[in-house]
């Protein structure tokens, strides 16, 4: 049975909502970028399979959840889904791949390094890949989920050192998004200002874990009773790609081979 935590966005819960649409949001901006044969690294519950697989000619899904990919099979057949822990991509060969698309992966994987030598290996020359990650600049509180964070200049280094061509944007939030943000900054901090120990930072990942998902699922619903409206009226276009990374909630790579 798949672990669900507060780290998967539901499509369901309204309380999830404006991050379920920040998440959707990175699919519809990868469009430009997508063509030919796609991989997904990370696809987790196929948040944008039905909006990436109609542009491309054949498209291959990896996550580790096993329970995910099979019942994304029946759902999309004409997609290839695979069970897969990465790095590195033990079943595919070099140069295979035209676009590749992996949105709030990076910031899990141990190897960051091997990761994006391997979306190097399996890409085609000429190929483009598409990243989205957390900009730590933005970030309230630690995520004991995330292996580490980044700010746009330290992704922009590690991905210089495999690709020639690098570029990081970010996605943005309008008016209605930054008032959901400060409103939710507000509320962390008030939980936050208990941690005069700075323990968040000190203990280890796998303890924080949980305290840290009813914190988070009791903060998305407080936020949501506060102002429903506000929450359950966020839509995706209400994210947009800014040129401006350092001011953005995530970071927007694209690289070419």
């Amino acid at each position: 049975m798949a672990t669900y935590t507060t780290e998967i966005a539901s499509d369901q819960l309204v309380s999830d909502n404006p991050i379920h649409q920040r998440l959707l949001q990175a699919y519809y901006l990868a469009m430009p970028y997508v063509s030919g044969s796609l991989l997904e690294l990370g696809c987790g519950e196929g948040r944008g399979v039905a909006l990436l697989s109609p542009l491309v000619e054949h498209y291959t899904a990896l996550d580790k959840i096993q329970e995910v990919i099979d019942k994304l099979k029946p759902k999309f057949p004409e997609v290839t889904f695979e069970q897969a822990v990465f790095p590195p991509f033990s079943n595919l060969s070099d140069n295979t791949f035209d676009s590749i698309v992996s949105f709030q992966v990076i910031e899990h994987v141990k190897k960051d390094a091997e990761f994006l030598a391997e979306i190097h290996r399996v890409l085609k020359p000429g190929g483009t890949a598409v990243l989205t990650t957390p900009n730590i600049k933005k970030t309230l509180t630690r995520n004991p989920w995330h292996v580490r964070e980044y700010t746009a200049q330290q992704l922009t280094d590690l991905a210089k050192k495999y690709f020639s061509e690098v570029e990081v944007k970010g996605v943005a939030g309008n008016e209605k998004v930054m008032e959901y943000y400060a409103q939710n900054k507000k509320s962390v901090e008030r939980i936050t200002r208990f941690d005069i120990l700075n323990l968040q930072y000190r203990l280890p990942a796998p303890i924080l874990r949980i305290p840290y998902d009813i914190l988070n699922r009791m903060n998305r619903n407080k936020l949501n009773k506060g102002n429903t409206g506000l929450v359950a009226e966020i839509n995706h276009d209400d994210y947009f790609l800014s040129e401006n990374a350092d001011e953005a909630l995530d970071l927007f790579l694209v690289v070419k081979k």
